[in-house]
């Protein structure tokens, strides 16, 4: 870190859980440990550490990534 303290190995992680806003508003987690998120034309495609991939149309809401969480809501 830039002012000399040491980082843990955990702080390194870049994976995030995503989660989708249901129509209630909550959040339904989607998929976890995710490390890509690809855009497309029609939504949006997440892959995780585990080669576990989701296609679905919806767009980012808000990304936390100190808190390591994506939230996604539908576009349909």
């Amino acid at each position: 870190m830039a002012d000399g303290r040491e980082r843990d190995v955990g702080d390194n992680m870049c994976e995030a859980n995503v989660y989708l806003l249901d129509e209630a508003g909550s959040e339904v987690l989607i998929l976890d440990s995710v490390d890509k998120v690809i855009p497309g034309e029609d939504g949006i495609t997440l892959e995780n550490i585990y080669s576990e991939r989701k296609t679905l149309r919806a767009r980012i809401k808000l990304m936390e990534l100190v808190e390591h969480r994506i939230i996604l809501e539908n576009i349909d």
